[in-house]
Order: structure tokens, then sequence, then C-alpha cells
């Protein structure tokens, strides 16, 4: 076993690329796994026994992400997020290899949080993806781990980062427009997680080996409300956000509107720019006995400077 070489699958993706230049920076070789991969790539086709042996860590990172159209078939989710990390995982269980880490999402968990997450909770996802997610989690815990093996699955909640605009980028349109945003009347907290600190932790996990394989919730310390994170944004790029607050009942008729015409906002964006979604990250910092890197507002400052 080569104990510096480490697999991961989704390496094209905005978290594999992150992951493989935080890799570089730690002096670790890395072979990526693809659907169409390049001269120094594997497929999932020739990805080989011969291969996993010689490595120390598997990372899988990839996956059919949530779609937001509602456009695709229930099927392609249950065939990428489950069936394909059920194939990778036997094979991982046949080789030398010696960590194994599947990433998963709180969305596996709960779709609503009721005060804070945590690993506890019994999972109840409501959408096709955070079933497929917990069916592949499911898997991965109803086997045999030998010995000689750590394996451990990650929910991350809302992952952002340089040059990954995401959810940021519909506040960070409405900042840098002059748009004023419009529900300060929404009291809200919800956790993020900085795609550096969520390499950090993958990289902490392969590295001790007295972290208990299982599952860990991966969030930055703190929770913001929109409004703030409104107001970071505001500072970051020197344009102060205004901040509106217009009666709730005013907004849900606006929603309702949103919902048959084509207007910025409608009931399912109101949603999830207000609720609640809070991740407790206690779990995974009590077993790393560590900091993480940057604080919830560097991150966002970060992620902001980058657009």
């Amino acid at each position: 076993m080569n104990s510096n070489l480490h697999i991961i699958t989704g390496n094209k993706g905005f978290v594999g690329l992150n992951l493989v230049d935080y890799f570089k920076r730690q002096n670790k070789e890395t072979v990526g796994v693809s659907r169409s991969p390049k001269s120094n790539e594997l497929s999932y086709k020739t990805l080989s026994l011969e291969k996993l042996n010689q490595a120390k860590s598997f990372i899988h990172l990839a996956g059919k992400a949530h779609d937001l159209k509602k456009t695709s078939e229930d099927a392609a989710y249950f065939e990428v997020n489950t069936e394909l990390t059920k194939t990778l995982f036997n094979q991982f269980l046949e080789s030398d290899c010696e960590v194994f880490i599947y990433m998963s999402s709180v969305k596996a968990a709960a779709d609503d949080v009721e005060g804070v997450l945590t690993e506890e909770v019994t999972p109840n996802p409501v959408t096709v993806y955070g079933k497929s997610k917990l069916a592949a989690e499911a898997f991965i815990l109803s086997q045999e781990i030998p010995q000689n093996k750590r394996v451990y699955i990650l929910r991350p909640c809302m992952i952002h980062g340089p040059n990954n605009k995401g959810n940021l980028n519909l506040l960070y349109s409405f900042v840098s427009k002059g748009i004023p945003y419009p529900f300060g009347k929404y009291k809200n907290a919800r956790s993020f997680v900085s795609v550096e600190n969520l390499c950090f932790v993958i990289n902490e996990l392969i590295e001790n080996i007295n972290i208990k394989s299982g599952i860990y919730n991966v969030a930055d310390d703190a929770s913001l409300s929109t409004t703030a994170l409104v107001k970071t944004i505001g500072d970051v790029i020197g344009k102060p956000a205004k901040v509106l607050n217009i009666p709730k009942v005013f907004v849900n008729i606006l929603a309702k509107l949103g919902d048959v015409l084509p207007i910025p906002i409608n009931s399912e964006r109101l949603q999830k720019l207000t609720e609640n979604y809070e991740v407790s990250n206690s779990k995974i910092k009590k077993a790393l006995q560590k900091e993480l890197p940057l604080s919830v507002k560097e991150g966002i400052e970060k992620t902001i400077a980058s657009f």
C-alpha cells in the first residue's frame, strides 16, 4: 500500500477540485475516477483491486446532485447515489485500502430541521435525492468493517467556497445590483460549511487513526441569519445592503404571485432563504480535537470576494 496515494471519485466537481488542490498542498498524491476519464484518471470500469490496494484512502464524492428544476427521473438518483456507492464500497472492502469516506448530505437526515440537527436524529428525507443518499448510507452501515479499516459517512450542510455561487448567488445579485433584500422581518439561522473546512476534515479523518468509523455532520462553528449574510456580502463588495422589513403577509402574497408570474421571488425561494437549518458539528469537533481553519464569517467573505 502506498500510504500517500488517495483515490477520489468526482474529482472534477466543486469539492473534488478543491480537495485535489488541498491534498497537493499536503504533498499527497491523488488519482481521479470519473465517467469520462482523462489520461491520468481512471474510469469506474478500470478501477481495479490492484489500484485500490496501492491507495491509503478512497474518497467517494461523485453523486447526482439535488435537481431543483425536477427534470430528473427518480431512478437516476438511485443508480448514481446508491448503486454506484454499493459497488465501490464492496471493492474497497475486498482491497487493502484503509480508509473509505462517503460524501452524503444533511438532506439524507432531514429536509426540515426543528432546533439543531445532530447525528442522533432518526433520518426522514423527503426528496428522492435525500432518500438515495440515505439508502447508500444504510448499505455501508449494514456491512461488517474489518478491524484494519475505517469508514466515514460525512453529512455536510450547504457547501460554499471561491467560485461556487450556489445559493449565495441569488443574494449576491440582490446586493450587487442594489436591490433591497425584502425579508428583514424573517429571523432565521442557517448553517454553512466552507469547502476549505470540509477538506481539512477529510484530511484529518485520513491521518487520525483514533477517529471512530461512523456518521459525522460537517458544518462551520456558527450559523448565520440570511439578513446577516446579506449584510456581510454588502461589506465585502463595498455596497451597503438595503434590508426592508416588509410585513410577512405581503411577502407571502408576493411569493404566491411568483409561483405563476416570472418574478424573482416565489414560494420555494422564499422558504429556501428564510427557513431555519442549523447543523451541529460538535461530534466531529470532539473527534478531531482541533479547531476548524476558517470561521463562518471568514469562509463567507472568501467566497464572496471570489465572485
